[in-house]
């Protein structure tokens, strides 16, 4: 039956609980079954699960996905033609299809293939940083629920920071200021200087602040605010100008990524249509407001790089998180015809394996 092994590795995968920071068994699992599949597979010095296919003359088009979940313990079971379970979509299905995808064009392209399921994306990314110092793609495509027809081309960055207020003790009819009121302006500030920034422009291309928390009372007090940020946003400028406003209380950054999109005329997003229109009709694109390991890596390659994955994200860490099977099995198709084109493709000719550079760095831990 098409799709059987396909199907069972994906089901093995989702089987094992994987949340952030617990994905040693399921990247044992991966080098294991990679090396079945003839991958050269192995943990590396982040406990990222890597498998290498082709030689080392061609370009290096690297798959990236990533083995951690959110908390969920969800039943794991197939009904209707569909998987549920933890990580279906986000993104074990993602990731299963590179996997299947990669054996399948290795035998028909001459690059050198290499998947990785990285570790802690849904946390601070220590796998993609990881890489992002040690490896130099030609090509990427990172594994994340685009839906079987859309290629991803970009996610809006983010800067997430605390503001931590100490004042003196005072009777509540006293005029001074109370730590609780301090941090809610801190907010408030902030909410309004980003707000008159935004000049009517589209979600993904202005700042979105978001208050995720604030406590506190007349002596101390925390607010914890995010904000997702623009293609070009000046993250420096606006941190500086944060600690401006914090003053003499203690501003702490937790989060900064830069915003990332690829044009329709990349190299990688060209070779996706290709693939979608040759196994699922009409291609389409989008861009999403939040995050991924695209924003961790693609800032510091530079290299060709888009997003492509089965799956709905509405469903990303909800309770109803399922994958339908037949759309993942196309979605390796798909996968599979677009890696054979990155391999013909002109502006990777020529070019082959390299590691990153002295000054590859990495950014605030994500």
């Amino acid at each position: 039956m098409r799709g059987h092994d396909e199907t069972a590795l994906l089901r093995r995968m989702v089987e094992i609980a994987s949340v952030t920071g617990d994905e040693d068994r399921l990247a044992r699992l991966l080098v294991d079954d990679m090396a079945a599949l003839g991958f050269r597979a192995h943990r590396d010095a982040a406990g990222n699960a890597v498998g290498e296919l082709g030689g080392p003359d061609g370009p290096l088009i690297l798959l990236l996905g990533h083995l951690d979940t959110v908390p969920g313990d969800l039943p794991v079971q197939e009904r209707d033609g569909k998987l549920y379970g933890r990580g279906t979509v986000d993104a074990k299905g993602p990731l299963a299809t590179m996997i299947w995808a990669a054996r399948r064009a290795w035998a028909r392209c001459d690059a050198r293939l290499m998947v990785v399921g990285a570790v802690g994306e849904e946390g601070s990314s220590p796998g993609a940083h990881h890489l992002a110092g040690t490896v130099r793609p030609d090509a990427v495509v990172i594994g994340e629920p685009s839906g079987l027809g859309t290629v991803v081309l970009g996610y809006k960055g983010i800067v997430r920071w605390s503001v931590d207020i100490t004042r003196p003790g005072s009777h509540t009819s006293s005029p001074g200021p109370r730590a609780v009121e301090v941090a809610a302006d801190h907010w408030e500030s902030v909410r309004r200087q980003l707000a008159a920034d935004c000049g009517g422009r589209s979600a993904f291309d202005r700042p979105i602040p978001a208050l995720v928390a604030l406590h506190g009372d007349l002596t101390h007090a925390r607010a914890e605010i995010s904000c997702r940020v623009p293609v070009g946003f000046d993250r420096d400028g606006f941190l500086e100008g944060l600690r401006e406003l914090a003053g003499p209380d203690t501003l702490t950054v937790a989060e900064s990524l830069s915003a990332v999109r690829s044009p329709r005329t990349d190299p990688v997003v060209s070779a996706l249509r290709a693939g979608i229109r040759r196994h699922a009709g009409t291609p389409t694109d989008k861009v999403k407001l939040g995050t991924s390991d695209m924003n961790v890596v693609g800032p510091v390659w530079n290299v060709p790089i888009a997003a492509y994955g089965p799956g709905d994200s509405r469903l990303d860490h909800t309770d109803e998180e399922h994958l339908d099977l037949a759309e993942y099995l196309t979605a390796i198709d798909v996968l599979a015809t677009a890696v054979e084109e990155l391999a013909l493709a002109p502006s990777l000719a020529g070019t082959g394996p390299r590691t990153a550079g002295a000054g590859a760095g990495r950014e605030t831990a994500r």
